[in-house]
């Protein structure tokens, strides 16, 4: 896979492994269904959502996982939900020989809107 001059999502989707593009579709809807208004594109040649001029919250695909970046700040309880899936500084790393955990997906994103939206009242 070539990970250079995408644009669009729908673009960098069909470049990714054949085995991730499903759940990548997945992760996709989820996002757009927790955050209607955020934009689509494309960031460090991968899929990214954008909210109220920010990033917003990054996936890709890959042979055997896909993944979700960064990870939010949470609770204790959300570390350790996070903890299997943690990989290196920052990623979210989701085996395609497990079931997409798409609660936790949700919360994460729903960490990062409230994030993003803290500062945007603190930047407006």
């Amino acid at each position: 896979m070539s990970k250079k001059g995408f644009n669009s999502v729908d673009e960098y989707i069909a470049a990714c492994p054949p085995q991730s593009q499903e759940r990548l579709q997945t992760i996709r809807e989820t996002i757009k269904k927790l955050a209607p208004e955020a934009k689509e594109k494309i960031s460090y040649q991968i899929a990214a959502f954008e909210l109220n001029g920010r990033n917003l919250v990054y996936f890709a695909g890959w042979k055997r996982h896909v993944s979700l970046y960064p990870i939010p700040a949470g609770s204790e309880a959300f570390e350790r939900q996070i903890a299997p899936y943690a990989d290196g500084k920052g990623t979210l790393k989701f085996p395609l020989d497990e079931p997409l955990p798409l609660k936790l997906i949700e919360k994460v994103v729903k960490l990062h809107m409230k994030a993003n939206l803290k500062r945007a009242k603190s930047d407006g």
